[in-house]
């Protein structure tokens, strides 16, 4: 695969590809280290700089479509984790990941939108893609994106 490393890789296979870290809405970094942790910040279903969809889930945008969202948000995640370590094949577990889902007074199928997320990280680490979990839902996210998430990871040392 051209000096991809072995989770790059599996991303090919997919038909995906990482993308370019967000750029910060506001006053934060996207990713930090602390000791064999890396942590997130909330990251928003951003392609090219732009949310393709935006609205509340149950409402606006289908469950469906929010899920497909999720999975983006977990991309934009592991590129996140990469500008801190260098390399993805270091991640040794995904520790935990919180979804929050700008959700309609009547919508419960948040644990649905965050399998997206959480799908994606089996996909692409298999079993250090297994973790713990929440599924928040709330009544509006930064640019009325549908869908945030973040996660914690535990990588090997340097």
């Amino acid at each position: 695969m051209g000096g991809l490393g072995k989770v790059e890789a599996r991303l090919a296979e997919l038909g995906l590809e990482l993308p370019p870290v967000a750029p910060p809405v506001a006053v934060y970094v996207p990713a930090v280290r602390s000791g064999e942790f890396v942590l997130t910040s909330g990251q928003l279903p951003m392609v090219g700089g732009k949310l393709t969809l935006t609205g509340k889930v149950g409402a606006e945008v289908t469950a469906e479509e929010a899920k497909a969202q999720a999975r983006i948000c977990a991309l934009n995640a592991l590129a996140a984790v990469k500008s801190v370590i260098g390399d993805l094949d270091r991640i040794e577990q995904v520790v935990k990941v919180v979804g929050f889902v700008a959700s309609a007074p009547d919508f419960t199928g948040q644990p649905g939108v965050v399998n997206g997320a959480s799908e994606l990280l089996g996909e692409v680490l298999g079993a250090a893609g297994v973790h713990a979990r929440s599924a928040v839902g709330v009544a509006v996210l930064p640019l009325d994106a549908p869908v945030e998430v973040e996660i914690q990871v535990r990588v090997s040392g340097e």
